[in-house]
């Protein structure tokens, strides 16, 4: 089969399509044909090792020392069970899934193993292919992190990098839980916003949104410009800051702070669970949540599709087509 293989760190042309095995499922596994998958942030850390400070040693031990442990890259995506396990009985040849193999990634090939009882679910049906591969990163991501908050009905949310992928889910989900959503973006990205269900947008060329003397009841900073230090006095008594993208100190101080000042600080890594997954496909189906895809590439581009998320500037996705 063809994947997109890289065999050392570096920038989008070290990402090379070329045969490599097909993978053959065990007995409580599913094979799917890629559809659709895509390059996230975490493809673009994995690939070119720049993590935020303090995670550098980590990152070489978990990616690999020497070159990287896992050569192809693709935290999600979607397609068809072509084949499946012998013990395998929530799923059969021919559904159309979508699946989220995260840090484990491989999903920039043409076909994927999965556990039948992992991070895989039916494809909503009112969702193409390309709209079902965008739905795992960002959603589980900001799921889990408003999860975390315990988020009400009422609360006010600002959502600091709104329109990037986890941006977006966390808009909408916000949203969704009954939440007051201000998205902070950039001039050419209010208008998405605030088409996803913000009901307030700041373009952060132009505003400070932490000296405009509002405050919230949950900040999420996707985007790591919103740090403790700086998003504090945004944060009303007993508010939650939700650090999705933060430096190593801003996760060793966090509890210290948090004890210190009265708000909360929530911040590592998300921990998705399958039935996760199934919540954000009826979300999707009910029209709640709708994935954000800003450029559709064919797989022989997926270098383009490298360059495009190294820029920064993503809005929403950017899915590769197989």
């Amino acid at each position: 089969m063809k994947a997109a293989v890289y065999t050392r760190y570096g920038p989008p042309t070290v990402v090379e399509i070329k045969e490599v095995a097909m993978p053959v499922p065990g007995d409580h596994e599913v094979l799917i044909e890629v559809r659709a998958t895509t390059v996230t942030t975490g493809d673009w850390r994995a690939r070119s090792l720049e993590v935020p400070r303090g995670f550098g040693l980590m990152s070489r031990l978990f990616f690999g020392i020497a070159g990287p442990r896992q050569p192809i890259l693709g935290t999600e995506l979607s397609g068809d069970i072509v084949s499946v396990g012998g013990d395998v009985r929530g799923f059969r040849v021919g559904d159309a899934v979508f699946a989220f193999p995260g840090a484990a990634m491989g999903g920039h090939a043409e076909y994927r193993c999965m556990p039948d009882d992992g991070m895989v679910a039916k494809k909503p049906a009112s969702l193409g292919y390309e709209e079902a591969a965008a739905l795992s990163f960002g959603g589980t991501t900001a799921l889990t992190f408003l999860r975390k908050a315990a988020i009400q009905k009422g609360d006010k949310v600002l959502v600091n990098g709104a329109s990037g992928g986890v941006g977006t889910a966390a808009v909408q989900l916000a949203r969704h839980f009954g939440a007051e959503v201000t998205g902070v973006c950039s001039s050419n990205n209010l208008e998405l916003v605030k088409s996803i269900g913000a009901a307030r947008v700041i373009d952060y060329t132009r505003d400070d949104f932490t000296k405009n003397g509002e405050t919230y009841d949950i900040i999420v900073d996707t985007a790591g410009t919103a740090g403790f230090a700086r998003s504090k006095r945004s944060l009303k008594d007993g508010g939650r800051l939700l650090v999705v993208l933060g430096t190593l100190p801003d996760l060793l101080l966090g509890p210290a702070r948090s004890m210190a000042s009265g708000k909360k600080i929530i911040a590592g890594s998300s921990s998705p669970r399958p039935e996760d997954l199934r919540f954000l496909a009826t979300l999707a189906e009910s029209g709640a949540l709708k994935p954000v895809i800003d450029r559709r590439l064919p797989f022989e581009r997926i270098v383009d599709a490298h360059r495009l998320v190294d820029t920064g500037h993503k809005r929403g996705s950017v899915v590769v087509t197989l």
